[in-house]
Protein backbone atom coordinates (compact mmCIF):
# COMPACT_ATOMS: atom_id res chain seq x y z
CA UNK A 1 0.00 0.00 0.00
CA UNK A 2 1.37 3.56 -1.09
CA UNK A 3 -0.11 7.00 0.11
CA UNK A 4 0.49 8.95 -3.71
CA UNK A 5 3.36 11.10 -1.89
CA UNK A 6 6.18 10.60 -4.09
CA UNK A 7 9.88 11.03 -2.25
CA UNK A 8 12.22 10.54 -4.96
CA UNK A 9 13.09 9.92 -8.62
CA UNK A 10 15.11 7.70 -10.43
CA UNK A 11 16.16 7.29 -13.62
CA UNK A 12 15.50 4.30 -15.91
CA UNK A 13 18.70 2.82 -17.41
CA UNK A 14 17.15 -0.49 -18.52
CA UNK A 15 14.18 -2.66 -19.04
CA UNK A 16 15.36 -5.78 -20.37
CA UNK A 17 14.83 -10.21 -19.65
CA UNK A 18 12.25 -9.18 -17.29
CA UNK A 19 14.19 -7.13 -15.55
CA UNK A 20 13.90 -2.74 -14.95
CA UNK A 21 17.10 -1.25 -13.94
CA UNK A 22 16.58 1.94 -12.45
CA UNK A 23 19.40 4.18 -10.56
CA UNK A 24 18.23 5.53 -6.97
CA UNK A 25 20.66 7.60 -6.43
CA UNK A 26 21.95 7.75 -2.76
CA UNK A 27 18.44 6.12 -1.52
CA UNK A 28 19.38 2.70 -2.82
CA UNK A 29 21.07 1.92 -0.01
CA UNK A 30 18.10 2.41 2.28
CA UNK A 31 16.42 -0.45 0.70
CA UNK A 32 16.05 -4.32 0.55
CA UNK A 33 15.49 -7.12 -1.41
CA UNK A 34 11.95 -8.30 -1.06
CA UNK A 35 10.49 -4.62 -0.64
CA UNK A 36 7.55 -2.68 -2.83
CA UNK A 37 8.59 -0.26 -4.20
CA UNK A 38 6.00 2.10 -6.14
CA UNK A 39 7.67 2.98 -9.85
CA UNK A 40 5.49 5.99 -11.38
CA UNK A 41 2.80 4.13 -9.74
CA UNK A 42 3.50 0.57 -10.33
CA UNK A 43 4.45 -1.49 -7.44
CA UNK A 44 7.07 -4.03 -8.13
CA UNK A 45 9.24 -5.90 -6.08
CA UNK A 46 13.41 -5.04 -5.52
CA UNK A 47 15.11 -8.36 -6.20
CA UNK A 48 18.87 -6.70 -6.09
CA UNK A 49 20.22 -4.01 -4.58
CA UNK A 50 23.70 -2.75 -6.17
CA UNK A 51 23.90 1.09 -5.19
CA UNK A 52 23.02 3.38 -6.88
CA UNK A 53 20.80 0.78 -8.49
CA UNK A 54 17.46 -0.91 -7.75
CA UNK A 55 16.88 -4.48 -9.95
CA UNK A 56 13.01 -5.32 -9.79
CA UNK A 57 11.33 -8.28 -11.86
CA UNK A 58 8.45 -7.07 -14.14
CA UNK A 59 5.64 -9.30 -16.00
CA UNK A 60 4.65 -8.41 -19.42
CA UNK A 61 0.89 -8.27 -17.98
CA UNK A 62 2.52 -5.33 -15.96
CA UNK A 63 3.97 -4.18 -19.51
CA UNK A 64 0.95 -4.43 -21.32
CA UNK A 65 -1.12 -2.39 -18.83
CA UNK A 66 1.63 0.49 -17.69
CA UNK A 67 3.90 2.95 -19.56
CA UNK A 68 6.53 1.65 -18.35
CA UNK A 69 7.66 -0.50 -21.32
CA UNK A 70 7.67 2.86 -23.39
CA UNK A 71 10.59 4.74 -21.30
CA UNK A 72 13.90 5.01 -22.96
CA UNK A 73 17.04 5.11 -20.89
CA UNK A 74 17.56 8.58 -18.96
CA UNK A 75 13.70 8.75 -18.13
CA UNK A 76 12.55 9.81 -15.10
CA UNK A 77 10.39 8.07 -12.69
CA UNK A 78 8.78 8.96 -9.33
CA UNK A 79 9.25 6.45 -6.22
CA UNK A 80 7.71 5.79 -3.52
CA UNK A 81 8.53 3.01 -0.80
CA UNK A 82 5.27 1.22 0.73
CA UNK A 83 3.82 2.72 3.58
CA UNK A 84 4.43 1.80 7.14
CA UNK A 85 1.81 1.37 9.81
CA UNK A 86 3.28 4.37 12.18
CA UNK A 87 3.75 6.73 8.98
CA UNK A 88 1.47 10.00 8.04
CA UNK A 89 -1.03 9.18 4.95
CA UNK A 90 -0.34 12.24 3.62
CA UNK A 91 -2.58 11.67 0.24
CA UNK A 92 -4.74 8.70 -0.15
CA UNK A 93 -4.71 4.83 -0.69
CA UNK A 94 -3.10 3.62 -3.31
CA UNK A 95 -1.99 -0.10 -4.42
CA UNK A 96 0.42 0.34 -7.01
CA UNK A 97 -2.30 -1.58 -9.75
CA UNK A 98 -2.36 0.49 -12.43
CA UNK A 99 -5.85 0.40 -14.17
CA UNK A 100 -5.23 1.85 -17.24
CA UNK A 101 -3.26 4.42 -18.98
CA UNK A 102 -3.94 8.57 -19.83
CA UNK A 103 -2.98 10.45 -22.44
CA UNK A 104 -1.78 13.87 -21.76
CA UNK A 105 -3.65 16.54 -23.64
CA UNK A 106 -1.97 19.93 -22.40
CA UNK A 107 -0.70 21.56 -19.36
CA UNK A 108 -0.48 25.00 -18.41
CA UNK A 109 0.52 27.97 -15.76
CA UNK A 110 -2.56 29.59 -13.79
CA UNK A 111 -1.19 31.73 -11.55
CA UNK A 112 1.93 29.91 -9.53
CA UNK A 113 0.10 26.72 -10.26
CA UNK A 114 -0.61 24.34 -13.32
CA UNK A 115 -3.65 22.91 -15.07
CA UNK A 116 -3.11 19.24 -16.41
CA UNK A 117 -5.78 17.58 -18.45
CA UNK A 118 -5.73 14.14 -18.83
CA UNK A 119 -7.99 11.57 -21.53
CA UNK A 120 -8.85 8.57 -19.57
CA UNK A 121 -9.87 5.23 -21.04
CA UNK A 122 -13.42 5.03 -21.62
CA UNK A 123 -13.57 1.94 -19.31
CA UNK A 124 -12.45 4.36 -15.98
CA UNK A 125 -14.88 6.98 -16.58
CA UNK A 126 -17.43 4.99 -13.87
CA UNK A 127 -14.72 5.43 -11.10
CA UNK A 128 -13.47 9.14 -10.87
CA UNK A 129 -15.74 12.00 -9.47
CA UNK A 130 -15.38 15.56 -9.14
CA UNK A 131 -12.96 16.34 -5.86
CA UNK A 132 -11.90 12.81 -5.68
CA UNK A 133 -8.60 11.11 -5.77
CA UNK A 134 -6.69 9.50 -8.54
CA UNK A 135 -3.07 8.97 -8.63
CA UNK A 136 -0.90 9.92 -12.11
CA UNK A 137 2.28 8.64 -12.24
CA UNK A 138 1.89 7.42 -8.82
CA UNK A 139 1.14 10.94 -7.66
CA UNK A 140 -1.75 11.28 -5.13
CA UNK A 141 -4.32 13.99 -7.15
CA UNK A 142 -7.31 15.75 -6.53
CA UNK A 143 -9.56 15.90 -9.90
CA UNK A 144 -10.79 19.27 -10.11
CA UNK A 145 -13.06 19.00 -13.48
CA UNK A 146 -14.66 16.13 -15.70
CA UNK A 147 -15.69 16.98 -19.29
CA UNK A 148 -16.59 13.65 -20.65
CA UNK A 149 -13.99 11.05 -20.33
CA UNK A 150 -11.32 14.45 -20.25
CA UNK A 151 -10.43 15.21 -16.52
CA UNK A 152 -8.43 18.15 -14.85
CA UNK A 153 -6.05 18.53 -11.86
CA UNK A 154 -4.18 21.15 -10.37
CA UNK A 155 -0.52 20.59 -8.99
CA UNK A 156 1.16 22.90 -7.04
CA UNK A 157 4.91 24.12 -8.42
CA UNK A 158 6.43 21.68 -5.72
CA UNK A 159 4.49 18.83 -7.22
CA UNK A 160 5.72 20.04 -10.53
CA UNK A 161 9.61 20.15 -9.69
CA UNK A 162 10.10 17.30 -7.85
CA UNK A 163 8.04 14.35 -9.86
CA UNK A 164 8.44 13.37 -13.51
CA UNK A 165 4.51 15.21 -14.80
CA UNK A 166 6.86 18.08 -14.95
CA UNK A 167 8.99 16.84 -17.94
CA UNK A 168 6.14 14.91 -19.14
CA UNK A 169 5.09 16.17 -23.22
CA UNK A 170 1.92 16.55 -24.22
CA UNK A 171 0.59 13.38 -25.81
CA UNK A 172 2.50 11.45 -23.73
CA UNK A 173 0.72 8.44 -21.60
CA UNK A 174 0.42 8.70 -18.06
CA UNK A 175 0.03 5.42 -15.84
CA UNK A 176 -3.45 6.35 -14.07
CA UNK A 177 -4.86 4.22 -10.71
CA UNK A 178 -8.35 5.41 -9.86
CA UNK A 179 -9.29 6.12 -6.11
CA UNK A 180 -9.92 2.87 -4.57
CA UNK A 181 -13.17 3.51 -2.57
CA UNK A 182 -14.46 4.21 -5.94
CA UNK A 183 -14.06 0.66 -7.72
CA UNK A 184 -15.69 -0.78 -4.35
CA UNK A 185 -19.07 1.79 -4.77
CA UNK A 186 -19.32 1.03 -8.47
CA UNK A 187 -19.13 -2.92 -7.84
CA UNK A 188 -21.14 -2.80 -5.07
CA UNK A 189 -23.81 -0.93 -6.83
CA UNK A 190 -23.51 -3.71 -9.56
CA UNK A 191 -24.17 -6.39 -7.55
CA UNK A 192 -27.30 -5.24 -6.11
CA UNK A 193 -28.87 -3.86 -9.47
CA UNK A 194 -29.07 -0.88 -8.39
CA UNK A 195 -30.38 1.99 -10.98
CA UNK A 196 -27.78 3.08 -13.42
CA UNK A 197 -26.91 6.52 -12.16
CA UNK A 198 -23.46 8.80 -12.71
CA UNK A 199 -21.17 8.73 -9.92
CA UNK A 200 -20.93 12.22 -9.08
CA UNK A 201 -20.90 14.70 -6.28
CA UNK A 202 -24.35 14.62 -6.01
CA UNK A 203 -24.97 10.76 -5.83
CA UNK A 204 -22.45 10.18 -2.80
CA UNK A 205 -23.72 13.09 -0.97
CA UNK A 206 -27.49 11.93 -1.28
CA UNK A 207 -26.08 8.17 -0.59
CA UNK A 208 -24.06 8.98 2.24
CA UNK A 209 -20.79 8.28 1.20
CA UNK A 210 -19.42 11.86 1.31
Amino acid sequence: MFTGIIQDLGELISLRDGKLVINVGKSASARRPGESLAVSGVCLTIVEVSPPRLTMDILEETLRRTNLGELKPGDAVNLEPALKLDEELGGHFVTGHIDGRGELISRRKNGHDWIMKIALPAELKAYVVEKGSIALEGVSLTIAEISENVISVHIIPYTLSHTNLGEKPEGSRLNVETDLLGKYVVRYLEKTNAPARPLDKTFLEETGII
